[in-house]
């Protein structure tokens, strides 16, 4: 019997397999976060149906796609059958209409036990801008400083030991600077983002804070939810700087880690000629060519980046905290405690360190 489930009912089946039947391109564009593709139209098999409906009848359309479904049945259900190994199968399309259940009826017959999403991807959307329309429940940290100072790798160490942190240029697939995008990808859709950022924030919804890096209203080629870039603004902002010999060191084993990467620099450096100039432009890429890459590298920051961002290197009582990333270990141990001492909120524990934090 298929059982229907709504969107927010879908956390009661613990890890679900969600099975998105829908186009390539639809999935493309957004789905519910860790959902496989099983698409019952390719997108010119949708395309033709779609045209059928709007322009002959809805009956010839539901004739037409059987007719493009049934010699698909076999190997579909195959599949669902693999899914359903692994989980709880749920089906969905776009609102919870016929490819949904279509299948899931043909996968009920057979007797393989699964749900249909009601509402569809739909439903789960309206969910995510719903929640982007009130206030985060979370208090915001904003990790600020200059580029290179090491702010993604302590966020990562900070979630790594169980702490509510957020990477939200991972999320983006951008590191949120003109040189942001590259060997990371095609970036997420706004709608995949917002959805894995919700996603995240659902995570942690037991933690009184979360903790991120600071960034534009605009990463890459998505934008922050307005709810979400206000609680950064109006946050904990903590300072973190480091030395400028180990800021040019780190940004050199990341970007030239990429395939390709100073051919992608050269091209991206003609962004820069507007802020910079001809004639500084023409410097760095010399720089670029012959490979003196130190200096390349330094030049940027000082001429480019500490001046468009333009944090302090040093202490500065402007911020709530501060920490100096000179000593990696120490600086993770010195952020940790100020996150207990100052930012938990007494009585609260936490679920990922098994602590309850403490009045200091």
């Amino acid at each position: 019997m298929i059982k229907e489930i709504t969107v927010q009912e879908l956390k009661t089946l613990g890890q679900p397999i969600l099975v998105d039947v829908r186009s390539e391109g639809e999935f493309a564009e957004a789905t519910i976060p860790g959902a496989v593709s099983l698409p019952l139209f390719n997108n010119e098999e949708r395309a033709k149906v779609g045209t059928t409906y709007t322009q002959s009848s809805p009956s010839l359309a539901r004739e037409q796609g059987l007719n493009i479904i049934s010699p698909k049945l076999p190997d579909l259900v195959q599949k669902v059958g693999e899914f359903a190994k692994r989980g709880p199968l749920v089906l969905f399309c776009w609102r919870g209409g016929m490819r949904s259940k279509s299948l899931a009826t043909v996968v009920d017959l057979m007797g393989i036990p699964v749900y249909r999403l009601q509402g569809g991807y739909k439903a789960y959307r309206a969910q995510v801008v719903d929640f982007f329309e009130a206030k985060l429940p979370f208090k915001v940290v904003v990790l600020r400083g200059n580029t290179g100072v090491g702010k993604t790798e302590l966020l990562g160490q900070l979630r790594g030991d169980g702490y509510p942190a957020i990477d939200l240029e991972g999320l983006a697939n951008n590191r949120g600077s003109v040189f942001g995008a590259m060997g990371l990808g095609n970036p997420p859709s706004q709608k995949k983002f917002e959805g894995l950022l919700y996603e995240e924030l659902e995570l942690l919804k037991e933690f009184p804070y979360i903790i991120v890096e600071c960034e534009s209203k605009r990463i890459g080629r998505v934008t922050l939810p307005a709810v979400f870039f206000t609680a950064m603004q109006e946050g904990i902002q903590i300072l973190q700087y480091d030395s400028l010999v180990n800021r040019v060191q780190r940004l050199l084993q990341e970007y030239t880690s990429v395939p390709d990467a100073l051919q992608e620099i050269g091209i991206a450096l003609e962004r820069l000629i507007k802020t910079l100039g001809h004639v500084k432009v023409q410097e760095l890429r010399t720089l670029l060519e012959t490979n003196r890459l130190d200096l390349f590298t330094e030049r940027l920051l000082v001429d480019y980046y500490d001046k468009l961002y333009a944090y302090p290197n040093e202490p500065s009582s402007e911020y709530a905290f501060y920490i100096n990333h000179q000593d990696p270990v120490q600086a993770l141990r010195e952020l940790e405690c100020y996150l207990e001492e100052k930012v938990a909120q007494p009585g609260r524990e936490s679920p990922l360190l098994g602590i309850r934090y403490s009045a200091k």
